[in-house]
């Protein structure tokens, strides 16, 4: 499967290079956004936070989850149950690893990877999903400055 970095990314509304994007990312965003990778689990700086908010793409700033959706999954990365709006993400099949088939949350503005999307887990949410998410894709703007 192409990664984000080798895909044709001039269909998003935000487009770059692969050279710019390295210019405006750090090493470790850079990875994960455009080349699919994943930070390590516990370590993200929205793994456990509370704080209400808006969730936005760190690569273009599109507006992907709120903190009303967001719950403790207990598994290292932040989980929502849904995106904002169904159009603000895409999927996309990721076999990447041999049986075990997943399917990939991309940011629907820069084509970013973002993490995957888990269905069935016993979580109790309105969606049974769980958006697993790498906090390194993410930036939060709080809706109050408490």
């Amino acid at each position: 499967m192409d990664t984000p970095a080798t895909t044709d990314t001039s269909r998003y509304a935000v487009s770059r290079t692969a050279a710019e994007w390295r210019q405006r990312l750090s090493d470790l965003e850079y990875h994960v956004l455009r080349e699919s990778g994943t930070e390590r689990p516990f370590t993200g700086e929205f793994t456990d936070t509370t704080t209400e908010g808006v969730y936005s793409c760190r690569a273009c700033g599109a507006e992907l989850f709120t903190s009303t959706t967001k719950f403790e999954s207990h598994c290292g990365w932040p989980s929502f149950y849904a995106p904002l709006a169904g159009d603000r993400v895409e999927y996309l099949a990721d076999e990447s690893i041999p049986g075990r088939p997943r399917v990939e949350v991309r940011c629907a503005s820069c084509g970013s990877h973002l993490g995957h999307v888990f269905e069935g887990e016993g979580y109790g949410t309105p969606t049974d999903q769980r958006y697993c998410i790498n906090s390194v894709c993410l930036t939060l703007r709080p809706t109050s400055a408490d």
